[in-house]
């Protein structure tokens, strides 16, 4: 590659601030009936989008840091 030439494209891969239930369930391995049981209880976060349900990654993140933190008592 010249020293002039552009670099090779790179797709960037953006992270969603907010996801759907089935993909929170997918991406932390948690069960649907679980999750809704830890949405009740206050421990995650959820925004409603008319009929949609999002919860932001943060809380999800919140929630596995809490869970290390648990386990390290």
């Amino acid at each position: 590659m010249a020293a002039n030439a552009a670099p090779p494209h790179r797709e960037t891969q953006l992270e969603p601030i907010a996801v759907r239930i089935s993909e929170a369930c997918r991406l932390t391995g948690i069960g649907r009936s679980k999750l809704y049981e830890l949405i009740a209880g206050g421990q995650i976060e959820i925004v409603k989008v008319g009929a949609m349900t999002l919860v932001p990654m943060e809380s999800l993140r919140g929630l596995i840091e809490q869970g290390r933190k648990g386990e390290a008592k």
